[in-house]
């Protein structure tokens, strides 16, 4: 059951609570661990994204996972500062591929400083994250997230051959997807189980977890950027459209299109010719095949295969609280 919007706030408010301690044990490190004593830009391009008011969602799912399957040390904390440190170095390279001007609301890195510094401190919390995940001496750990963090790479090259290609069907999309966003979740969760050294099934049960729920997340994500909330969230609507990706929605609408409708996605999408009134004119033929519609459908899909991926797993506050986050994700749209 989707929740309205005060409520849909409360699982990630529960689980921030319910894991405060460990949160603030994780910001402690990210902290210790951006500084660098011979180059002062570093902490100062990683504070600027850091601090911009991220809900540090992947983090809190290792933790979750970690103490859900009773994990009482202390390397969970390095392995969520671990995958925190792998986001952000993707959004450091993502916008400067994606030449974004704004993110969370502020303007991005690339744009406040240049191009070269937000590859180089992506390039230096990748090394921080590899450094990170080899303390807790975990081969298995370290296979999980290094495994990761080259499909997310994949992921992205992917997604630059296929986004302007009116080739790309869904099954290519789930796999840019797949890759560029539900493999650090699914990484997150499934981290959390082995450091707790849980039984295999449970460890399988919070891959397929965070593979749902990075898959719906990022599902949903691309409908925001047709009917969302620009201030809510801190990018302009219709930006995807404007820099020529080839989302689900978009997708749905062109497997649905006559030939007319087929020209204008070649003209605005393949060959990157737009014109005043174009993303008018595909928010209208997105409405006239009902593919947002189509696309929310999906992404509760997917919500549900995450929700009913849990099942294995114990009893537990934070087992609710996931769930429940898995409703969250989709309620953004509702």
């Amino acid at each position: 059951m989707l929740m309205n919007n005060d409520a849909a706030q409360k699982p990630l408010d529960l689980m921030a609570d319910y894991l405060a301690a460990d949160m603030a044990a994780v910001n402690d490190l990210i902290t210790e661990r951006m500084a660098s004593e011979h180059a002062p830009r570093i902490p100062e391009v990683t504070a600027h994204l850091v601090g911009a008011g991220g809900k540090r969602l992947r983090p809190m799912l290792t933790l979750a996972a970690a103490r859900m399957c009773g994990y009482g040390g202390p390397f969970h904390v390095h392995l969520a500062a671990t995958v925190e440190f792998i986001h952000t170095a993707t959004l450091l390279h993502d916008d400067v591929v994606d030449e974004s001007a704004q993110r969370r609301g502020r303007p991005t890195a690339n744009l406040l400083w240049d191009n070269k510094s937000s590859v180089l401190v992506g390039d230096y919390l990748f090394a921080r994250s590899f450094q990170l995940m080899t303390e807790p001496g975990s081969m298995r750990v370290m296979q999980i997230l290094s495994n990761a963090a080259a499909t997310i790479a994949e992921g992205e090259v992917l997604q630059l051959t296929a986004a302007q290609n009116l080739a790309t069907d869904e099954a290519v999309y789930l796999q840019v997807v797949r890759g560029k966003t539900a493999a650090l979740f699914s990484a997150a969760t499934e981290v959390g189980g082995v450091i707790a050294d849980a039984p295999e099934g449970h460890v399988k049960a919070l891959f397929a977890y965070g593979d749902a729920l990075g898959i719906a997340f990022q599902i949903v994500d691309d409908l925001l950027d047709y009917r969302g909330d620009a201030q809510a969230t801190g990018k302009n609507i219709g930006d995807d459209f404007r820099e020529r990706k080839l989302t689900l929605p978009v997708i749905k609408a062109v497997a649905k299109a006559n030939a007319e409708q087929r020209s204008f996605w070649v003209r605005t999408i393949e060959k990157g010719r737009q014109e005043d009134g174009d993303l008018e004119h595909a928010l209208a033929l997105m409405h006239q095949h009902g593919t947002l519609d189509a696309t929310k459908t999906d992404a509760r899909k997917w919500a549900e295969m995450a929700k009913n991926a849990l099942a294995p797993l114990p009893d537990h506050d934070l087992k609710t609280m996931l769930g429940d986050l898995a409703d969250f994700v989709v309620s953004r749209i509702s």
